[in-house]
């Protein structure tokens, strides 16, 4: 069984007892999650597509770190300008572990 699930404008596929890393959620480590915004469930054969969402149904989970993504660094360079930019840039995430998918 596994749900797609949208949080800060992006969409993953959540299943019970993985972990998912989404964009930084205001919650602290060892809280409590629900993710409603669910837009399609399967289990087994049976799929069931939300319009837009799947009334009634939520996602579980439990925070289990925030943390800071890797340093992704990018070179902005114009030449015969000589202009150069070197940036670099650390995304905020927050670690879920999927406890239930729960079917309205």
């Amino acid at each position: 069984m596994y749900a797609v699930v949208a949080s800060g404008g992006k969409q993953y596929q959540a299943t019970p007892g993985e972990f998912m890393d989404v964009d930084r959620l205001p919650a602290e480590v060892g809280d409590q999650v629900t993710l409603e915004q669910v837009l399609l469930i399967a289990d087994g054969d049976e799929i069931t597509v939300g319009q837009p969402t799947v009334a009634g149904a939520a996602v579980l989970a439990t925070v289990v770190a925030q943390r800071r993504h890797r340093k992704v660094t990018f070179f902005h360079y114009v030449q015969k300008k000589r202009e150069r930019k070197k940036r670099g840039q650390r995304q905020h995430y927050t670690r879920l572990r999927i406890e239930q998918i729960q079917v309205g």
